[in-house]
């Protein structure tokens, strides 16, 4: 089997049954489940929801998106081997995590594969969620250009690039477009203020205040957790993104909790102790593969200038990029993941056959 083969890049086409369109995202693809199969798993797993949640499977591809683009690479190269595996892994790490230290819980409600998730729906919380403990990427552009308000909340002057910051700063954003909000833009990805969630708590799908502030004692224990632990690895925890939304248990009682994926390379900067205390930048994150395309082509204002999405949309379906490149990512995926798991990656032979098979014999759900 050719390493191509074991790159799982198409995940929306399982035959898992399900009575929905498949819902394909940048990395993930949700099959969501008939009311029926629902309901006979969450009676005959015993897991803590409503009786008659609606729940989903989750497949995470090897998919490497940058830029809102999805990139290649030679050979049918169609994503970076052992990527979802690595995402997967962390992940299920701090939500165990978070669960056992008393936090809150996750979507997931069962793993039944290294690339599958069996979750429950929530009601996701409006918000991209983020948390920063040092300066750079976007937020010191834009400090460089001498702003020195984020989300609300006064910078000091004097900060120096890739610093830590005084305090953990907490800028949140939209998740879409949300209408209707006083002084925020209907446009994906606006910067919000805390003044903005608390007083249009309803509008960002909370449903009390107090969730506001629980929300944010959550996403700083999340943070908190996670940069202690890098530590003891010798890694920095720079900035994350979380992502929350409630879910009703089996007593009927609504919940706040984590989704989507916490800690991971592909939702955080982290970066290598020994060789930040020396004055250099090793990312152990996605930004790295971030790099790499900026140095890899002649112009790279088209990776960083939106009006020119066509052109870019056009580089990454016209470019494959080279093997080394997608296996330089590879690495420092499954090296981060192995790390934070202290063992070794598991990464699936044959990703699809194995999916479908315990999905078939396991939990009924391929005809």
């Amino acid at each position: 089997m050719s390493l191509a083969d074991k790159v799982l890049a198409v995940n929306d086409d399982l035959p898992i049954r399900t009575e929905a369109p498949v819902h394909s995202g940048k990395v993930r693809s949700v099959y969501w489940l008939s009311a029926a199969d629902s309901a006979r798993l969450v009676a005959a797993r015993g897991y803590d929801v409503a009786p008659d949640a609606p729940l989903a499977i989750m497949v995470i591809s090897d998919r490497i998106s940058a830029f809102d683009c999805i990139w290649h690479g030679e050979g049918g190269m169609r994503g970076v081997p052992g990527k979802g595996a690595a995402l997967n892994a962390i992940s299920n790490h701090w939500f165990r995590l978070f669960r056992e230290q008393g936090l809150a819980d996750s979507h997931i409600l069962e793993i039944p594969h290294p690339l599958v998730w069996i979750v429950q729906k929530a009601r996701p919380v409006m918000i991209e969620a983020i948390a920063r403990q040092y300066i750079t990427g976007s937020m010191w552009r834009s400090y460089a250009k001498g702003e020195r308000e984020f989300c609300g909340i006064e910078i000091p002057d004097g900060l120096q690039r890739d610093q830590k910051l005084p305090e953990l700063l907490i800028t949140p954003s939209t998740k879409g477009i949300l209408t209707g909000i006083p002084g925020v833009p209907a446009a994906d990805d606006v910067n919000i203020t805390r003044a903005d969630i608390v007083n249009n708590y309803a509008a960002f799908n909370f449903l009390s205040t107090g969730d506001v502030d629980r929300y944010e004692t959550l996403l700083r224990e999340g943070f908190d957790l996670i940069s202690a632990e890098l530590a003891k690895l010798d890694q920095i925890f720079v900035d994350t993104k979380f992502e929350f939304g409630y879910v009703t248990d089996s007593s009927g009682r609504d919940k706040l909790i984590y989704m989507d994926e916490v800690g991971t390379p592909d939702s955080s900067r982290i970066w290598d102790g020994p060789a930040w205390r020396e004055g250099r930048v090793v990312e152990n994150s996605k930004e790295d593969f971030r790099q790499l395309l900026l140095q890899h082509f002649p112009d790279p204002d088209i990776l960083l200038n939106k009006d020119r999405m066509p052109e870019r949309v056009a580089l990454a379906r016209d470019n494959a990029l080279p093997t080394e490149v997608l296996m330089a990512v590879s690495n420092t995926y499954v090296g981060i993941a192995e790390k934070i798991i202290g063992s070794s990656l598991h990464i699936p032979e044959n990703p699809k056959a194995e999916i479908i098979d315990i999905l078939g014999s396991d939990f009924g759900l391929v005809d």
